[in-house]
């Protein structure tokens, strides 16, 4: 038996094609979990598979999909209960930054695809996957935030909301499961060496922020069965160092 963290659990990772997702998977997979890796890209799905396999000799079962279709997500529900029974470990890490522009100025379609990606397949993710969770041992939810959903700053109307609303629904669901043995946690990684920080300071420098590897082992951290989480749902901030967790 793998004396592995993470031997022999379930992990779905959403937005597991780059950036902070990837970094998850990656790290949940070298933990020993058998990785779900969900994205949009095929080709980012298959470079991950490629480096899971290089580090841990094992494969990932890959989901190219758009999770703002919410079908498709009920189906890969589905699939993984005819396939595993169960889902150890949820990753929510897919999100878009949408426009940044003056609230008035937003174009409904652009504000329809934010919120049917960052707020939309949160609930769908939860619909479908809770009774997977619940059929683990210690299901464990983390989905990702920003310092955005609390700082209500100018142009990042359609993002700073849908993150707000993301973690009052969580917060909603994660007090609903105090009764069960599945925990959900709120993880706000700050600013990191991605594509969507890129987007949205084109001028930053971004070899002053960390990346997104970084991260990993706090991820590790949070999914683990023993990991003493209150009942209710924890919000934790900008981490700081792997392993240490911040109460906000």
């Amino acid at each position: 038996m793998s004396d592995l963290p993470l031997s022999d659990r379930i992990a779905l990772v959403t937005g597991a094609s780059r950036g902070i997702g990837r970094a998850s998977a990656l790290a949940l997979a070298m933990a020993g979990a058998h990785v779900v890796a969900v994205a949009r890209t095929q080709g980012g799905l298959e470079e991950l598979d490629d480096e899971i396999r290089a580090t841990t000799g094992q494969s990932a079962t890959l989901v190219p999909m758009d999770i703002a279709e919410g079908d498709g997500l009920d189906q890969l529900g589905l699939a993984l209960h005819q396939r595993f029974g169960r889902l150890d470990i949820l990753v929510h890490a897919a999100g878009i930054l949408g426009p940044v522009t003056p609230v008035s100025h937003i174009e409904p379609k652009h504000w329809d695809r934010v919120y049917a990606i960052n707020v939309t397949a949160t609930y769908r993710l939860i619909r479908s996957f809770e009774p997977l969770l619940r059929a683990a041992t210690a299901g464990r939810a983390i989905f990702l935030t920003s310092r955005a959903a609390r700082s209500a700053r100018a142009f990042t109307g359609p993002y700073a909301s849908s993150k707000a609303a993301v973690e009052t629904l969580v917060r909603c669901w994660a007090d609903e499961l105090e009764q069960t043995t599945v925990r959900a946690a709120i993880l706000n990684p700050g600013g990191m060496r991605t594509r969507m920080r890129a987007e949205f300071l084109p001028g930053e420098d971004p070899t002053t922020l960390p990346d997104p590897s970084e991260i990993g082992p706090l991820i590790v951290e949070l999914a683990q069965a023993d990991l003493g989480l209150p009942k209710a749902n924890v919000v934790f901030s900008e981490w700081k160092t792997a392993g240490k967790l911040a109460s906000a």
